[in-house]
């Protein structure tokens, strides 16, 4: 048989409602927000994020899903969303709106890495980006999204941790500060980190080598050595956070896995996911939008990976992680009189907001309340000729059996489930 991708994977019945909270709990928070959101292509062209993403990135390096197409022109599957959304906007000249502007997007990825527990190779993500905005409120907005957002899913156990990577300026001559330290291991440097030695010195710090991770926990770090202005807008954003009651440890060793970010980078990380302990992760990337053919604009934003969420959302609520999805009452029908009858009413149900069901497979009545049991119904019903004629009918309480006669209306039957 044909079998799905490897680091691909099916989202099944079961799953679909976690999915579905997930993202409409992230649009929710967004519109609190006055986020928009905006969809844009599944593939790009490669130099959108060679330029924007970095080549000195394992992103751009090993892991993009890059291709030729007919007319000549190298492709690629994004492998993120910041890059993308920062070509829509110059291209599409949302500048020319009122400023920023704030923009939100879920959307699949893909990057070609080993599959893993939280990482797949394609996989999905919830993100924002404000554009056009440089204070250091914007910071503390982004952030404190992300923060309700996590919160509005029920999550627990979620930390954040904040950094500040400076901008060129102090970059440059932290830079050198650390090509200095890296030099007296050169000899112990993974291949990878000996090329980022020479291009960028900073990725270092970002390797998941267990050597590279030994050297560099006594390499300097950035946090002391940023400019004033930098030092300012870290110190400002933090008494933002501080004045919104939001929590946090600053983690002089985040510096994000992308070129493009600058001054404030964050974490939200789990602690019941191990390795793959971030859920969401962003920062701040002023200047982006020039390099990419724009006029100067700050940006901001951040990312969740959905499936990420998922991990940590049955992990602490369980399969029930999302929500109910049970039906609250089902229609067993004994003829096919019943059978119409059945239907229609339940239609009517259908139109008032109530999720019932009935058999579709001509089940007699007994393997009816069989699967009305599968399928967890919170009430039943049975209607034949005789409860036609009536206009009634009993009521059952799945949980505990009780029962009650009500009439056979779709009013009557809401009063009795919503009691």
């Amino acid at each position: 048989m044909i079998t799905k991708p490897r680091g691909t994977e099916d989202v099944l019945p079961k799953d679909s409602k976690l999915w579905q909270y997930i993202e409409n709990t992230a649009r929710d928070v967004c519109d609190l927000f006055g986020y928009k959101e905006i969809r844009t292509p599944v593939f790009e062209h490669t130099e959108l994020f060679q330029r924007g993403v970095g080549d000195t990135t394992d992103v751009v390096q090993k892991e993009m899903y890059t291709f030729e197409d007919k007319g000549g022109r190298s492709i690629t599957l994004k492998p993120e969303g910041t890059a993308t959304l920062a070509r829509s906007y110059i291209e599409n000249s949302l500048y020319a709106n009122p400023q920023p502007t704030k923009l939100c997007y879920i959307i699949p990825c893909f990057r070609y890495e080993k599959p893993q527990s939280g990482r797949l190779r394609e996989f999905h993500q919830f993100g924002i980006e404000c554009f056009g905005a440089s204070s250091p409120s914007t910071d503390a907005e982004v952030i404190s999204l992300a923060s309700m957002f996590l919160q509005k899913l029920g999550l627990t156990g979620i930390s954040l941790q904040l950094n500040s990577i400076g901008c060129p300026v102090c970059k440059k001559d932290y830079n050198e500060k650390l090509r200095a330290y890296f030099e007296d291991y050169k000899s112990e440097l993974c291949p990878t980190c000996l090329e980022r030695l020479e291009k960028n010195p900073m990725r270092i710090i970002d390797c998941k080598s267990e050597i590279c991770s030994r050297i560099a926990e006594k390499a300097p770090k950035m946090v002391d050595h940023l400019c004033a202005e930098c030092h300012d807008h870290f110190e400002e954003t933090k008494e933002r956070l501080d004045n919104m009651g939001i929590e946090y440890t600053v983690n002089p060793d985040i510096v994000r896995g992308l070129d493009y970010y600058t001054k404030t980078v964050f974490e939200f990380v789990s602690d019941c996911l191990g390795a793959q302990s971030t859920v969401c992760g962003g920062g701040r990337y002023s200047g982006l939008i020039e390099q990419l053919g724009g006029k100067p604009a700050d940006g901001i934003g951040f990312a969740a990976g959905l499936e990420r969420l998922i991990l940590v959302l049955k992990a602490q609520q369980g399969e029930q992680a999302g929500g109910d999805n049970t039906p609250d009452l089902f229609v067993a029908a004994m003829g096919n009189d019943a059978d119409k009858t059945a239907q229609k009413l339940i239609f009517d149900l259908r139109k008032e907001g109530v999720h019932a069901q009935q058999d579709l497979c001509g089940r007699s009545l007994k393997a009816q309340m069989k699967y009305a049991d599968k399928l967890s119904a919170k009430y039943s019903i049975v209607i034949g000729d005789d409860e036609i004629a009536a206009g009634k009918c009993n009521i059952k309480n799945m949980s505990n059996g009780e029962t009650a006669e009500v009439e056979l209306s779709v009013d009557s039957l809401i009063a009795k489930i919503k009691e």
